[in-house]
């Protein structure tokens, strides 16, 4: 179907892929699957709009937030659910209340941050993400809004008692999301932290989860 050599890499990868996920418990596996089929289903919304290069163009600020929401905040929403899932702890109303009002923004603020990252090779591509009604300016300010709740996100997680390792994959990404945007706020699309940069942010978020300092 693509001579694109990472996408072929990708398909042949997906023995693997369902192997794992032929692995997990039913009750598990039922809420990956509920969610990556509505991920389809709207990426196929999407992909009807490209076209006959397979070219993308979202007009409006709404276009972007609904495809952010389906190739991200979906994923959130699937997070969230296998969080509740699997640490009673999180169970408590008000807990996953907050965690449910989160979820689709933690996506969001990361696939925006990306699509800003990535415009210009998007552009070459023929993909254009950013809307012709809604400046640069306008699309960074909704990611630093999408990042702070973001960040209420995973504080959530560490005070409702979850696991750390869901504290640590969750946060992680939120503090490379917040430097890199503070980068291409500065110096464009195209910017990114440098490899030592990312490696002090992941040892500090280790310090401070064993300090039992939050996360963020």
């Amino acid at each position: 179907p693509t001579e694109h050599a990472g996408y072929l890499d990708l398909l042949a990868a997906t023995p693997a892929v369902l192997d794992a996920l032929d692995a997990l418990p039913p009750s598990s596996r039922s809420i990956v699957l509920h969610h990556a089929r509505r991920t389809a289903e709207g990426m196929r919304g999407f992909v009807e709009r490209s076209d006959e290069h397979g070219s993308l163009h979202l007009a409006t600020r709404d276009d972007l937030r609904e495809y952010c929401y389906v190739v991200a905040g979906i994923v959130g929403e699937m997070l969230t659910d296998l969080f509740v899932h699997d640490a009673p702890p999180l169970r408590e109303p008000a807990v996953e209340a907050e965690l449910r009002g989160g979820a689709r923004a933690f996506g969001e603020a990361l696939q925006l941050v990306n699509i800003l990252k990535d415009a210009d090779d998007d552009a070459r591509d023929g993909r254009a993400y950013l809307p012709p009604d809604t400046g640069r300016a306008s699309v960074i300010g909704l990611a630093r809004s999408d990042l702070a709740a973001a960040t209420r996100y995973v504080l959530t997680l560490q005070k409702g008692g979850a696991p750390r390792g869901y504290v640590e994959f969750t946060a992680l990404p939120v503090l490379l999301a917040r430097e890199t945007l503070d980068l291409l706020e500065r110096d464009g699309a195209g910017a990114k932290l440098p490899r030592e940069r990312v490696m002090a942010l992941a040892s500090g978020l280790d310090e401070r989860l064993d300090a039992g300092a939050p996360a963020l």
